[in-house]
């Protein structure tokens, strides 16, 4: 039964979206947070899937605020090998530690992505606590995109788009390229939410997944490089009524093997953690009943909230990270 609504969700998305849908940008951020639901207990499933399409559809806030609020960007990735050959071991994972340490400029300066979870964590059981509906959905909404982006490998290195090893572009080849031509065949079952005792640290193991990754990452691309010729690396495809260049798919499928089904992997871990941090938040705050209706006014307001956000990423006055969303 579950399968079988996990797998209406997924197939009500492809209905709707565009080629590029499974990138770890705009269209990604929705699928995960949307397929995270369906990881959830009975009692606490209810009231996300009455709220479905508002946790899936504002999952992408936090990338249009990148370009909004000069302080966003660094919450979403942190560059831990600028802290040395062993920066797990460097870096403490209490941030006061970490502030003690390293000094916060530094920090906000090289990204605070667990730390952040961490304080969204306990700003979504705060809500809980509240029955503050529209807050949990904008919490909820906002961790989940954060959860996300810890389990992408090159949100965790200096190198994010190869722009350090001559592999310009490959951030846009690993979390939106591969997921375009493979996304249908991933298994989205991923089980049951679990209940988080230390949300720090869990988030932390997360982001050391996923810079174990990150050799193979640019290790397999620059190999395969090697072996292919410029225009066979690279082909031509229609987007509406433009030309772009993308990675070939001879070229996708070779590295799509390399990696042995990573991006599957990190995307089906990023689902249940984040249905495990919304799952946990409720259970610390008491398992409060949910069941009333969020009043009109609240919602005319976040919808107004909304349309200023995307009226104001469309003029971008802030310049973030340069990388393919």
């Amino acid at each position: 039964m579950m399968l079988n609504i996990a797998r209406i969700a997924l197939l009500s998305i492809l209905c709707i979206a565009p080629l590029d849908l499974f990138c770890w940008g705009f269209y990604g951020h929705k699928s995960i947070n949307r397929m995270a639901v369906f990881t959830l207990p009975t009692d606490l499933m209810g009231f996300y899937k009455q709220h479905l399409e508002f946790v899936s559809a504002h999952a992408v806030d936090p990338d249009m605020r990148r370009y909004v609020v000069k302080e966003e960007a660094a919450r979403h990735y942190i560059d831990i090998d600028h802290f040395g050959e062993n920066p797990f071991d460097a870096v403490p994972r209490e941030w006061n530690d970490a502030i003690d340490k390293y000094t916060e400029d530094t920090l906000q300066a090289y990204g605070i992505v667990p730390w952040h979870v961490e304080r969204m964590y306990n700003r979504l059981v705060h809500a809980f606590k509240e029955k503050d509906i529209p807050y949990i959905l904008k919490t909820s909404a906002d961790i989940g995109h954060y959860i996300a982006d810890a389990h992408v490998p090159l949100h965790t290195t200096e190198n994010y788009n190869g722009q350090m090893t001559n592999q310009h572009g490959i951030h846009g080849f690993w979390e939106s390229r591969l997921p375009e031509l493979y996304a249908e065949d991933y298994d989205y079952f991923v089980g049951k939410a679990k209940l988080i005792d230390r949300p720090l640290d869990v988030i932390w193991d997360a982001v050391e997944e996923s810079h174990n990754a990150v050799d193979s990452v640019l290790e397999f691309e620059r190999a395969l490089t090697e072996e292919f010729p410029s225009d066979r690396k690279y082909a031509f495809e229609e987007r509406g009524r433009s030309t772009v260049k993308v990675y070939s798919r001879d070229f996708s499928a070779e590295y799509h093997v390399m990696l042995n089904h990573m991006v599957e992997r990190r995307m089906r871990d990023a689902i249940i953690s984040v249905g495990s941090f919304w799952y946990s938040a409720w259970v610390e705050a008491g398992k409060p009943d949910l069941d009333k209706p969020i009043p009109q006014e609240q919602l005319d307001r976040i919808e107004e909230e909304r349309k200023e956000l995307e009226a104001a990423y469309k003029v971008k006055p802030v310049k973030s990270r340069e990388h393919d969303e």
